[in-house]
C-alpha cells in the first residue's frame, strides 16, 4: 500500500526522510533483535517503520497527524501498533507496559527539546535511544565544558547517557527539505548517574538557576534559583569553584558539587 498524497502540516514539523543509505545507518545503529520491542515517535510516510519491524518483535508507532493515523490502522501490520495523539501528552507509564523498549525516530524539530526531558523523566523504559535532531541541537548534546553550546540539556543528558554521533543527515535527505542539516544521535542509558548529582531535584534546578543568564557569574545567576547570596558564596567556596566562573566552564563533576554543597544549606 503506498502512501497517501500528503498534505504537509507545518505545525507538525514534517519533513519525512527519504534517503535510503540514512535509514540503513540508523537501523544498525538501533541494534534491534527479533525479540526486541521498539516504540517510533512520528513514523510519517514509513521510511524508518518498515524496516523497524523487519528487526524486532513488536513496535508501537506514535502519529498526532490524522491522515497518518489513519494510513497505518488501514496497513493493520503484524507487530504494529498505532498510537494516536500527542505524544507528549500521553501516558508514557500507561503506554510503554513492557519495557525496556529501543526508541528510533526522526524527531520533529520542533519538539524535540521536551521530548528529552519526557524521555530523561521516564528514561528506565528505554534501553537505547536512536534519534535524529536539528545539527544544532546535536552539537548542545555533545558539547564539552567551555564549548559555547555547552549548556542545560548538555549537563543533564550527559549525566544520564553515553552519546555518540551516527551521521550527520543533509537536508536533501528529506522531503520537503529542511532549512538546515540533520544529525543522528545514539544514547546509551548508564545504569547509575555519571556523577553523584544527590538530589535530582536540587541538581537539575542548579543546573538550570546556573545557565538562566550564561554569561554572567556564577555568584549572580545562581541566585536566579531563589538562593541568597552569602548561601550562594558559601556553597561555591565549599565546592572549590570560583565564584567569578561562568557555567559553561563546570564539568559535570563541579555541577555534582555544587548542587551537593547547596542543597545542604537548603
Amino acid at each position: 500500500m503506498s502512501p497517501p498524497r500528503h498534505r504537509f502540516k507545518k505545525r507538525f514539523g514534517q519533513n519525512f526522510l527519504q534517503d535510503r543509505s540514512v535509514v540503513d545507518r540508523i537501523i544498525t545503529a538501533a541494534d534491534l533483535d527479533s525479540e526486541d520491542r521498539a516504540v517510533e515517535i512520528g513514523p510519517g510516510r514509513g521510511a524508518l517503520t518498515e524496516s523497524l519491524l523487519d528487526k524486532c518483535a513488536k513496535l508501537l508507532v506514535c502519529e498526532v497527524d490524522s491522515e497518518l493515523i489513519q494510513y497505518w490502522q488501514d496497513r493493520n501490520l503484524d507487530g504494529l501498533e498505532v498510537v494516536a495523539g500527542d505524544v507528549l501528552e500521553l501516558d508514557w507509564e500507561k503506554l510503554f507496559t513492557e519495557p525496556p523498549y529501543t526508541l528510533v525516530s526522526n524527531l520533529p524539530y520542533n519538539i524535540s527539546t521536551p521530548i528529552l526531558f519526557k524521555l530523561m523523566e521516564h528514561r528506565r523504559l528505554f534501553r537505547r535511544l536512536v534519534l535524529m535532531f536539528q545539527r544544532e541541537v546535536a552539537e548542545r548534546l555533545l558539547a564539552e565544558p567551555g564549548n559555547k553550546d555547552y549548556g542545560i540539556l548538555t549537563v543533564l543528558c550527559q549525566v544520564w547517557y553515553d552519546i555518540s554521533k551516527v551521521t550527520l543527515v543533509r537536508p536533501g535527505a528529506f522531503f520537503p527539505p529542511p532549512r538546515v542539516e540533520s544529525m543522528v544521535l545514539v544514547f546509551e542509558p548508564l545504569h547509575q548517574p555519571r556523577v553523584a548529582i544527590g538530589d535530582g531535584d536540587v541538581f537539575r534546578r542548579v543546573v538550570k538557576a546556573a545557565f538562566a543568564q550564561r554569561r554572567k557569574a556564577l555568584r549572580n545567576t545562581l541566585c536566579s534559583g531563589g538562593w541568597e547570596r552569602p548561601v550562594v558564596e558559601e556553597a561555591l567556596a565549599s565546592a572549590s569553584i570560583d565564584q567569578g566562573r561562568r557555567a559553561e566552564t563546570l564539568s559535570l563533576e563541579e555541577f555534582a558539587h555544587l548542587a551537593q554543597a547547596l542543597g545542604a544549606r537548603v
